[in-house]
């Protein structure tokens, strides 16, 4: 019942077609061509389906490229159908009438990789026009990927009723690159192609390249080609040669086992060529015996260095363009250089940033240093993990105030109040103790350190911990193609400036500030002015781990919260700070400036190996120091004497 149903709906739709033409007569005519596809025979079909026109055709090409498409056996009829076990989910190709079929009197037409690329080719033309906005951007997708010819027209026809401004643009892009490639006069390609100068995008550098495509070859006489460089084959010999031999312009080299198997066949009552074999233990005889052979045709030719050298010098190897019109690969050539001109200064500028945003880093992890070891002179190993404890401060007010905005706003007080503190007892239980034993300062700071570190294991584990933060500094200021910096990294800068602002102020506009430069100069003149040095020093130690504190809920923003954190940044803001010059805020900011472009200029050179760019790092900052031993800012007055 199922198939006499079919047949009279196929009889229906054959009595249709005498009225009109619909997708079913059409396939019909190409019947073959659908069922057993090929690329070279599908196009015939494709073109007449486009040219109907319906809107039924890219839903028959969706399925036909997914292989959703049945022809029933006894009447030919196309279906697109869904197999569900032993039964066919069935519909109409032009009414979309549904119905059910025994799946045994149905053929599944399954396209092989070719023609689905050449059925997708076909149905990008109807996507570019779909009301889905997200149907044309798949296929302006597939035209990014497979650009040719045929797109341009329905490209451009396209682009009339176009609202969606982001596609609309998108799509002159597209016209544009398609153009430049394969416009129909060379005018409006060199025009294309010069518009792109200012494109620094992958795609405009791979159009632009594709014009320029080029291939090898080798000529007798001068080339008639559009070459695009002469080739000097003495730069690698042996290549250029073997390119000679496959040209069919040059005998192979014989290998020397080859040589070796040639004699040997060609003895003759103990001599080769009439010389003894005794005497062909010497490489020229018997290369003259090998010689004497080819000579007579027995073997092939011998090929020495002279021959080479002659055979080469011959010949032109050249690279010749695909594109045969050198005005087009002129201007391809001269906008293609101006864009890598300007991809080089964007990535320059894109560099900077990044070197100044590593800056901005050090500074955070070194300023509270420079106070404490600038100021103070206490070589304090401990330092990094105050910026542990900053950063595991942070992660705490996270887990109670949820909201990340308020965490941080929390954090950030709190975690200057749990360092200053710590720093307070820390100067008071042992620092105080060893001013002016900086070995002794150094080995309690340094198991000091490890101790903290290991209670912070023990309260927060070996696991990284995350420090999130809020959504306003996700992602990033994007530029351009090729400059951009993420928000969290423009925070960071920002907070260093407000801490230089800061440090600046309290150093210079306030009590503590005055009595902390009066009792580094001279404690015993401070203290006879009334001035409290023991408090002076608990005061200022407190600060510069505060304010470590607060740089490591920062930088925890950026990099991963542990117990080894700290560890990570300890040299740097040692480097910082004696680079810059110890005991100047400015000098830190400079020091920091100085190792953050240095570092990211090393890596620039050497990417594939980051620990060769710290180590280069280190040793340039040796010489530095030889050099110029007080620092970029050296101090002054009394303090340069000391």
């Amino acid at each position: 019942m199922v198939r006499l149903f079919l047949s009279m709906l196929g009889l229906l739709v054959s009595v249709g077609t005498a009225t009109a033409q619909d997708l079913q007569s059409v396939l019909q005519t190409h019947a073959d061509e659908i069922a057993k596809p090929s690329r070279g025979s599908v196009s015939v079909a494709l073109d007449d389906m486009q040219a109907l026109g319906l809107p039924q055709v890219p839903v028959f090409l969706e399925a036909w490229s997914d292989r959703s498409v049945w022809q029933a056996e006894d009447n030919g009829l196309f279906f697109i159908g869904e197999k569900d076990g032993d039964t066919l989910a069935l519909r109409d190709v032009d009414t979309g009438a549904q119905s059910t079929a025994d799946a045994g009197g149905f053929t599944q037409i399954r396209p092989n990789g070719g023609v689905r690329r050449v059925i997708g080719a076909a149905l990008v033309q109807f996507q570019l026009s779909d009301p889905d906005p997200a149907r044309r951007q798949a296929a302006l997708d597939t035209i990014a990927r497979r650009g040719d010819a045929s797109q341009l027209a329905p490209l451009a026809a396209s682009l009339t009723g176009e609202e969606d401004p982001a596609l609309y643009a998108r799509k002159q892009q597209l016209i544009t690159f398609l153009t430049a490639r394969f416009g129909d006069t060379p005018e409006a390609r060199i025009a294309a192609i010069e518009s792109l100068a200012k494109d620094t995008s992958v795609e405009a550098r791979a159009v632009l390249s594709q014009v320029l495509a080029t291939t090898s070859g080798v000529s007798t006489q001068a080339p008639e080609a559009n070459i695009a460089a002469i080739l000097d084959p003495m730069e690698d010999r042996a290549a250029f040669y073997a390119e000679l031999v496959d040209a069919g312009l040059a005998p192979a080299i014989v290998p020397a086992g080859d040589i070796r198997a040639a004699l040997a066949a060609n003895i003759e009552e103990g001599r080769v060529a009439g010389i003894p074999v005794a005497q062909l233990s010497d490489p020229a005889i018997r290369a003259e015996a090998y010689r004497t052979l080819a000579q007579d045709g027995i073997v092939p030719p011998l090929v020495t260095d002279d021959d080479i050298d002659v055979a080469l010098r011959s010949v032109v190897f050249f690279d010749a363009y695909v594109e045969d019109d050198t005005a087009i690969t002129q201007a391809a050539r001269a906008t293609l250089d101006a864009v890598e001109t300007r991809v080089g200064i964007a990535q320059t500028v894109d560099l900077s940033l990044d070197a100044l945003s590593l800056a901005s880093i050090y500074f955070l992890a070194a300023i509270g240093l420079a106070i404490t070891f600038g100021q103070m002179g206490v070589i304090n190993m401990a330092h990094g993990e105050f910026i542990m404890m900053g950063a595991y401060t942070g992660y705490v007010v996270q887990l109670v105030v949820p909201d990340y905005t308020v965490s941080l706003i929390i954090a950030l007080p709190l975690a200057f109040a749990v360092t200053f503190g710590a720093g307070v007892a820390m100067e008071r239980l042992v620092i105080r103790h060893l001013y002016h034993r900086p070995l002794e300062t150094l080995l309690a700071t340094f198991g000091i350190s490890i101790a903290l570190q290991q209670i912070a294991k023990n309260i927060f584990g070996t696991q990284a911990r995350p420090l999130t933060s809020p959504d306003w500094l996700s992602g990033a200021l994007v530029i351009s193609d090729n400059i951009q910096i993420s928000y969290i990294r423009i925070a960071i800068f920002v907070l260093a400036l407000v801490f230089l602002a800061l440090l600046m102020f309290i150093l210079k506009r306030t009590r503590l500030g005055l009595e902390v430069r009066a009792v580094t100069q001279n404690p015993g003149m401070a203290a006879s002015m009334g001035i409290n040095p023991d408090r002076v020093n608990m005061m200022t130690f407190g600060l510069g781990s505060g304010i470590a504190g607060v740089a490591g809920v920062g930088i925890g923003l950026y990099a991963q919260v542990t117990s080894e954190m700290g560890a990570n940044y300890i040299v740097q803001s040692f480097m910082t700070v004696v680079v810059g010059g110890v005991g100047s805020v400015f000098g830190t900011l400079a020091g920091a400036g100085l190792i953050g472009f240095l570092q990211k200029g090393i890596e620039w050179l050497n990417p594939s190996n980051t620990l060769a760019a710290q180590t280069y790092m280190i040793l340039f900052i040796i010489l530095f120091i030889q050099f110029r031993p007080k620092g970029i800012v050296a101090p002054k007055g009394r303090a340069a004497a000391d």
